[in-house]
Parts: structure tokens; C-alpha cells; sequence
């Protein structure tokens, strides 16, 4: 797997069936809480919610993740992207504390309509039910260090650079641009994405890593996890 420089790589990755991927991600988070105060003291608040973020380069897979974590767990996902549409590619974090995290925890219905949905004619909203007892929250940055702080789970997908890049250009023609226009799309992303990544270091504070880019061999149902380095200790 080729990955950033400044990426850790995971040296041991576990197969987990999906019966079973709801109980080792939330277990390995609760075992990490008890050696970290921040965390047993969050792990203590959450006792009817607890907040999941899935982070990752775009076309990790950050998306598939989520969606077979949710189907397994019955979470409520939030999109990034849905925040971030015609607004910002990384600087949507207050729209996301302040709009849906708080209220959330708040235990009150979400249902939030970003300033450029109005603007621009957007049809829907950005949705939490009540009672939602887990929450996901999957995007590139979604693990950044002012969130990671509010979150029961960190997640980083880690996935081999080219694949991702190859996978997210064709995600975009399969939504209507041309391969030329979704090659420009995915370089004005990368400008924003690849600095901020340096900079932030998600990946430094997963309690788990999922591997986007498994082998072909492996088993359908199954995802192979890795144990985060739990940087929310050393900020």
C-alpha cells in the first residue's frame, strides 16, 4: 500500500466479519478510554450517545466504511460533503458542532439546512433523528483535532494513494462529469485536502484503523481493522 510519507503505516491488520465489526470497533475505543482521562471522562457523559468519526483521504472509502458500520449498528450518518457543498472543501467544522453535534447531544432533533442549500436551491437537510443513541460522522477532516476532542471514536481509513485517486475520479464521472472535468475536480480537492492533512495528522488520533484497499482475496463480509496509534493523548 503506497501511502503519504507523513502517514503511519498499520503493521497488523485483523479480519473482522461484519457480525462482529460493531463490537471490536466500540470495545477497542472503550479499552483506550481507560487510559486516557479525556476519554473515560467522555465515555462517562455519553452513556445514551456516543459519537463516531470516519476519517480518510478522499476515495478511501471512508463512505463504504460507514455505511456497513451503520447497517450493522443502526447509527444515524452525517456526510461531510453535505456541509462542505458549495461551501468549503475543509472549513465547515462550525457549521458541524454547532448545527448538528450540539443539538445532537443536546437530544434534540436535527434537522439543518447549510446557508448554501437555501442559496443555491437544495432540496432536503441534514437529518438526526431522537432518539439517535451513535452517531457517525464520516469526511475527510471529519477526525481533525477540535473534533476528535467531542468524539466517543476516532476512525482513519487508510488507503494506498493511487487507488483512492483512481476511485474518486471515477466517482466523479459515474456523477455526470466528463473524465477531464472530474480529473480538474479531484486536483482543486487535492489543494485543499493535502495541505490540511499534513498539517492536522488525523490518522494520529484513530483508535482504529480501517483498511479501504484490502487485498481482492479477502473474504466478502469481512474488513480488516488495525489498531490506531490513539494520538488524542499527545495533542
Amino acid at each position: 500500500m503506497r501511502l503519504d510519507p507523513l502517514e503511519t503505516p498499520t503493521a497488523v491488520w485483523r479480519p473482522v466479519p461484519d457480525d462482529d465489526l460493531v463490537d471490536v470497533v466500540l470495545t477497542g475505543a472503550a479499552a483506550r478510554s481507560e487510559t486516557d482521562p479525556a476519554g473515560a471522562r467522555r465515555a462517562e457523559a455519553a452513556t445514551t450517545s456516543r459519537l463516531v468519526l470516519v476519517d480518510g483521504r478522499g476515495g478511501s472509502g471512508k463512505s463504504t466504511f460507514a455505511a456497513r458500520f451503520a447497517a450493522r449498528s443502526g447509527a444515524t450518518v452525517v456526510r461531510t460533503d453535505d456541509l462542505s457543498w458549495q461551501h468549503h472543501p475543509i472549513d465547515w467544522d462550525d457549521l458541524l458542532v454547532h448545527e448538528v453535534i450540539q443539538p445532537w447531544r443536546a437530544g434534540r432533533p436535527v434537522r439543518f439546512r447549510p446557508p448554501a442549500w437555501d442559496a443555491r436551491g437544495r432540496e432536503g437537510a441534514v437529518t438526526v433523528p431522537v432518539p439517535c443513541p451513535l452517531l457517525v460522522v464520516e469526511g475527510v477532516g471529519a477526525a481533525r483535532r477540535g473534533l476528535a476532542e467531542l468524539a466517543d471514536v476516532v476512525i482513519w481509513v487508510q488507503s494506498d494513494l493511487d487507488v483512492a485517486r483512481t476511485r474518486g475520479i471515477a466517482r466523479d464521472v459515474e456523477l455526470g462529469r466528463t473524465p477531464a472535468e472530474a480529473e480538474a475536480y479531484w486536483e482543486m480537492w487535492a489543494a485543499h485536502e493535502d495541505p490540511f492533512l499534513a498539517a492536522d495528522r488525523p490518522w494520529s488520533r484513530a483508535d482504529v484503523v480501517v483498511c479501504g484497499t484490502p487485498p481482492p482475496d479477502l473474504p466478502p463480509g469481512t474488513t480488516l481493522l488495525g489498531t490506531g496509534p490513539g494520538g488524542r493523548r499527545a495533542r
